[in-house]
């Protein structure tokens, strides 16, 4: 009797044990299952398919191979190495690290004020259904005011006609000749152009005018990376024993978690975010689940600067876990799970449920793949945070989720951690949504300014009272990226 006792009670056990992972990890444990379902799956984004000379624009995203130095045979991926800081083995010295030292924060007096940063100014998408012909008239006005030089109102009447037809391609057409021939803005005309091109894929016009400004774009992009190869390489020369550089490392430790909370709602201050993360107290007037936040933020940050910069291959339970301790503080539920249920993301309707275990696969083998890894580590980490968010894996937390992976592929590169601030928190959205829409190109580029600003400020370390502030103040967005509708 008590050998059949002891039988069942371990029978009874196993069983809760299975019961208990299948709840937990459901979709991830039926992958193979969706797997032949899904003999080849396509993305709505093509994100790393080449054209040579045909140009197809819908849904394609145009990226290019980052063209290193030193090509390897394709049967041997081997990770950007363009300015020789890691090797594939992912060794780092320890001076380089960007995290401060768990010991080392402690309470301080020296909290630094930062100026906040003007809200980036962008139009909002108009919702008012005008008429095409209304819309195509006021085009017609625009053209004339520009052959009479009044280009304050020709630009005038091209937005009230973008606000009638936003989707018209000639009116997009039209708008973007005129902005590339008074404002010479290749990026944004070209992005008009690429617009109208998504709508109208036959578009004559639109056709030869991306033709022309597409190589200019581009040209304008590969230099922007240049500059952040440059003052990359100049944040490695610089001494990481530096108090100075020490001090900065653990103030933008607080920026970082404070603006990743605060993108999401979280209404706690810097100096709230700090207390917190220092003294683990509690601050008054802020709920439980705001504290668990900054928490959760920080406790992934750690477990991603000890464990996963320096892993080789990075698998679907590292992204779990990175979500779970995001979130496991305030959602322990759904901390590290799938969802199992469709949502809807404003504009952007995510795969089915069904499909996410498969996807994530497909996802974290993309991130070995060659041509990813071939490509610009800016451009890495801009399109594994998009493409993050696009699969929409949990019911909460993926904003959060893909900007720590994000900042994992950077600093498995060298780079610190780039700091999204809130302030362009609706700057940072419709560069998402544009990429939903086709174009990715505007938030790879948000992203790349995100980078520089932040490298700006490590390099003005030596003179922190001044530059290094100014430093983070970004570029002024008046548009120049994002399309007005």
């Amino acid at each position: 009797l008590c050998v059949f006792s002891i039988s069942f009670i371990l029978a009874f056990t196993a069983l809760f044990i299975i019961v208990s992972l299948s709840y937990w990890h459901p979709t991830f444990y039926k992958y193979y299952e969706h797997k032949d379902q899904h003999d080849k799956f396509s993305y709505k984004h093509k994100l790393l398919e080449e054209d040579d000379d045909s140009y197809v624009y819908t849904s394609n995203l145009e990226l290019r191979l980052y063209e290193n130095q030193n090509p390897v045979d394709s049967s041997d991926p081997a990770p950007y190495n363009g300015n020789n800081i890691f090797s594939s083995s992912r060794k780092r010295d320890d001076s380089t690290l960007f995290l401060p030292e768990e010991s080392d924060i402690a309470v301080t007096e020296d909290l630094i004020e930062i100026n906040k940063v003007p809200v980036i100014r962008r139009s909002q998408r108009n919702q008012a259904k005008g008429t095409e012909n209304e819309a195509l008239s006021a085009v017609q006005m625009a053209l004339k005011m520009k052959q009479s030089n009044k280009f304050e109102k020709a630009q005038k009447l091209f937005h009230h006609a973008l606000a009638l037809q936003p989707l018209h391609p000639d009116v997009l057409n039209h708008y973007g000749e005129f902005v590339e021939e008074r404002e010479k803005d290749f990026i944004k005309a070209d992005q008009m152009f690429f617009r109208a091109l998504t709508v109208s894929p036959e578009h004559s016009r639109a056709l030869v005018n991306r033709k022309r400004t597409s190589p200019l774009v581009n040209e304008l992009d590969e230099k922007e990376l240049k500059r952040i190869d440059k003052k990359h390489i100049e944040l490695i020369k610089l001494n990481h024993n530096n108090p100075s550089l020490n001090r900065l490392k653990k103030e933008l430790y607080f920026q970082h978690i404070y603006h990743t909370v605060a993108i999401e709602g979280n209404t706690m201050s810097l100096e709230d975010t700090r207390m917190v993360i220092e003294t683990g107290l509690p601050v008054n007037g802020k709920s439980l689940t705001e504290h668990m936040e900054v928490v959760g933020v920080e406790s992934a940050l750690r477990y991603i600067d000890k464990q996963l910069v320096t892993k080789d291959v990075i698998t679907v339970f590292d992204i779990l876990e990175v979500h779970k301790l995001v979130l496991g503080h305030v959602k322990p539920l759904i901390g590290g799970s799938f969802r199992q249920s469709q949502v809807f993301v404003a504009e952007h309707t995510p795969p089915r449920a069904s499909e996410l275990a498969y996807l994530m696969q497909e996802f974290v083998e993309w991130l070995q793949s060659y041509e990813f890894l071939q490509l610009h580590p800016v451009k890495q980490a801009a399109l594994a945070h998009y493409k993050l968010v696009y699969i929409h894996p949990f019911v909460d937390g993926n904003g959060r989720t893909a900007r720590l992976i994000m900042n994992m592929i950077l600093m498995r590169y060298g780079y610190p951690p780039v700091i999204i601030r809130n302030n362009e928190r609706n700057y940072y959205f419709r560069t998402l949504q544009l990429a939903n829409e086709g174009d990715v190109r505007p938030f790879v580029r948000f992203i790349a300014h995100c980078t520089e600003c932040t490298l700006n400020v490590y390099l003005h370390a030596n003179d922190y009272s001044s530059k290094c502030l100014m430093a983070l103040e970004p570029i002024s967005f008046d548009n120049n990226d994002i399309i007005v509708l």
